[in-house]
């Protein structure tokens, strides 16, 4: 029994290199996106150079506001020096 291997494979060679550039295309994105994770990448909501108001700097604004009591202010200026 004679079988006609002459040719096979030929036309999909392309394809293992291909899949071959996928399964190391997924590892390189997931490290860079980790990267700029780690380094503080900018906040997309954010303009450049607005920083995001301390927790100190919104109890302030709160009591400004007449929002909390002076009593509640003080209790949680405590809180947050000491934590």
């Amino acid at each position: 029994m004679w079988m006609d291997y002459q040719g096979y494979g030929m036309g999909w060679h392309w394809l293992g290199w291909l899949g071959m550039a996928f399964f190391w295309l997924i590892p390189i994105l997931l490290v860079l996106v980790a990267v700029k994770y780690l380094m503080g990448g900018r906040r997309p909501n954010a303009p450049d150079g607005e920083k995001k108001p301390g927790a100190l700097a919104v109890l302030e604004e709160r009591y400004a506001r007449g929002e909390i009591d002076r009593e509640e202010y003080l209790q949680k200026r405590d809180d947050l020096k000491r934590g």
